[in-house]
């Protein structure tokens, strides 16, 4: 995004908002103005930078359809993202804001968290991602600067009513609700690696010691097939849901130190003992009450950061010179 006194930027579109180079005896576009705002312009190698930027992004975090959705919606709204963000900067400049301390304490965690030392060292783990240092670092700044000018321009008129709060409590017990939680020990006899005529023999044997006594996690130890065998029939806690609906159907029958019947599943046998279970109860209020006010906080905080960006928009010079850059790159 370049900077230009906005009387000769303005002659100059009159004259040609397209720059040519010659190339095998055809025009080739190498550079044009994609839109100005206010003083600044955003050309064509800033948006292909940008969508370039985007397009590595959402390839390192989604695959096959959900990359294409992603990357769809986001490619067609990133001249508007690019608008805002620098119409953000640019009401940074007019505010005067300055987050060189900011970007140094960040700076200093970044090196901490990771167990880096120099600024230096900082650069070649960063090189070692493709990433330049000095492009990182300025990408902070504009981040930070743009946080600011919204913050510093919504925050303040930003008010959370004790009334809101209590009212959000009450209408959404689920979002408070902690589910019901059983720990369990688990023998598992593999219906892949044993002989089927075998299994019957073995599930019997194994009923037959426990209910003479002898320890679940002994018997798991001798007789189960997989992890159980070395951690002694240990399989860990579990929220509602979170195990398969055959095996949690049989655990919501038991009693803590009951032991289940033989489960199939699709690749062998279970028999479960409930350790421990933990009842499902909502939390209380006042445990709650600071993570509501902060949902409140940030619900209201965007709305007001659209308002603020809409009339930022209002305010400004704003003129697009092509409306799908993407078929330009």
């Amino acid at each position: 995004m370049k900077k230009v006194v906005m009387f000769v930027l303005i002659c100059f579109l009159l004259s040609n908002s397209l720059f040519f180079s010659q190339e095998q005896n055809k025009e080739k576009v190498v550079e044009a103005i994609v839109a100005i705002v206010n003083e600044d312009i955003i050309t064509l190698s800033d948006f292909k930078r940008e969508h370039d930027n985007l397009y590595m992004l959402l390839r390192s975090q989604f695959q096959g359809e959900e990359f294409s959705q992603q990357y769809e919606k986001l490619s067609k709204e990133l001249l508007n993202t690019m608008i805002t963000e620098l119409l953000l900067l640019q009401e940074a400049r007019k505010m005067g804001i300055d987050v060189s301390e900011q970007v140094k304490m960040a700076i200093e965690n970044i090196k901490k968290e990771n167990g880096l030392e120099t600024d230096e060292q900082l650069r070649r783990a960063l090189a070692q991602q493709g990433i330049e240092f000095n492009v990182w670092k300025q990408k902070m700044e504009e981040n930070f600067l743009k946080q600011n000018v919204i913050y510093s321009n919504i925050n303040r008129e930003i008010v959370i009513e004790d009334s809101e709060v209590i009212s959000y409590y009450k209408q959404h017990p689920d979002e408070f609700t902690e589910p019901e939680e059983y720990n369990l020990k688990a023998i598992f006899l593999d219906g892949e690696s044993r002989p089927a005529e075998d299994i019957e023999g073995v599930k019997q044997e194994i009923l037959a010691k426990i209910n003479q006594g002898s320890d679940f996690g002994d018997v798991a130890a001798e007789y189960s097939d997989g992890p159980f065998k070395e951690n002694k029939g240990e399989l860990g806690s579990f929220k509602k849901g979170e195990l398969e609906p055959t095996l949690e159907k049989a655990v919501l029958k038991l009693q803590p130190g009951e032991i289940s019947s033989w489960l199939h599943v699709r690749n062998g046998w279970y028999l479960l003992k409930l350790v421990s279970r933990k009842e499902s109860r909502l939390r209380s209020f006042e445990e709650v009450k600071s993570a509501i006010e902060e949902k409140l906080f940030e619900q209201k905080r965007e709305v007001k950061s659209q308002e603020f960006i809409a009339n930022l928009k209002k305010r400004s010079f704003i003129k697009i010179l092509i409306s799908n850059p993407l078929d330009w790159i």
